[in-house]
């Protein structure tokens, strides 16, 4: 479905259900050069299971129009005003990778409406390597094979989330070129590298957050270690770290157990 935010039309998927901003409200946010369909699993089974699900394509991105975020304090007012649209009071934020930094600076600034915070393959400082950054934005086909090779485990059995007959690397470089051609005015993977390095604001923003925070880390994640959350585990009020047995795209290497930690977490009265 479609919210206007910001003056623009934004495309959020509800998992197979209509939108009710009645029920308890869990907003997803995908990380670079992703959209909503990397939250395939998890949303079609909480919006089947009593949650009200929104599975945002960030601005400029596929679905979405409007001018790419260039920072993640940018894309952390975006989600706010998505709430305002939606007439969400509160909800849960879950954020992968870019996204777990948006989400974590809006549970910042506004904490008395984020009701729980899931951080997913996340790090502080989230640093690129000046030459990922750099091929990014002149050889974007190269640095995104290059990303797919350090995003995906070895030990991510097949067919991971997807079923049988299906290639996750091949689907995922698929993703990934079809979320740029989305936009030929910005390079939206220069753009969301560029911001993941910027952003200084971690734990300062993770001191603010007063709500329980769940942290579902990749055993073997090569773009954002376990140890690189460890300062934003530190900092947490209330944290619980979960380690899966898989690389950086948890959501589709190791689906059924990101899903069990989320049902352990999520509290649909907080």
């Amino acid at each position: 479905m479609y919210f206007t935010v910001n003056h623009a039309a934004t495309y959020c998927y509800t998992g197979g259900k209509a939108f009710d901003a009645a029920k308890p409200a869990i907003i997803f946010i995908h990380g670079v050069l992703n959209d909503h369909s990397v939250w395939i699993l998890q949303t079609r089974y909480l919006a089947h299971h009593g949650w009200n699900v929104l599975a945002v394509d960030l601005p400029g991105h596929c679905r979405s129009v409007g001018q790419p975020p260039a920072s993640v304090e940018q894309a952390a007012d975006f989600v706010i005003a998505l709430m305002d649209a939606a007439g969400l009071a509160k909800a849960v934020l879950v954020g992968h990778s870019l996204g777990s930094l948006i989400a974590l600076e809006a549970a910042a600034r506004a904490p008395e409406r984020v009701s729980q915070l899931v951080l997913v393959g996340t790090a502080f400082p989230m640093k690129v390597s000046p030459t990922l950054l750099a091929a990014s934005q002149s050889e974007p086909m190269k640095a995104l094979e290059m990303v797919n090779v350090f995003s995906r485990s070895t030990l991510a059995s097949p067919p991971s989330a997807m079923g049988p007959g299906t290639w996750v690397y091949g689907a995922s470089m698929a993703l990934g070129r079809r979320v740029l051609a989305s936009n030929p005015q910005v390079n939206v993977f220069y753009t969301g590298f560029a911001a993941c390095d910027r952003y200084a604001n971690g734990e300062a923003a993770m001191a603010q957050v007063t709500c329980p925070v769940l942290f579902l880390l990749g055993s073997t994640d090569q773009m954002t270690p376990p140890k690189a959350a460890q300062g934003l585990i530190k900092k947490a009020l209330d944290a619980q770290v979960v380690m899966l047995p898989g690389g950086h795209q948890q959501m589709n290497e190791t689906p059924e157990p990101m899903l069990a930690a989320l049902r352990g977490f999520l509290k649909p009265d907080l």
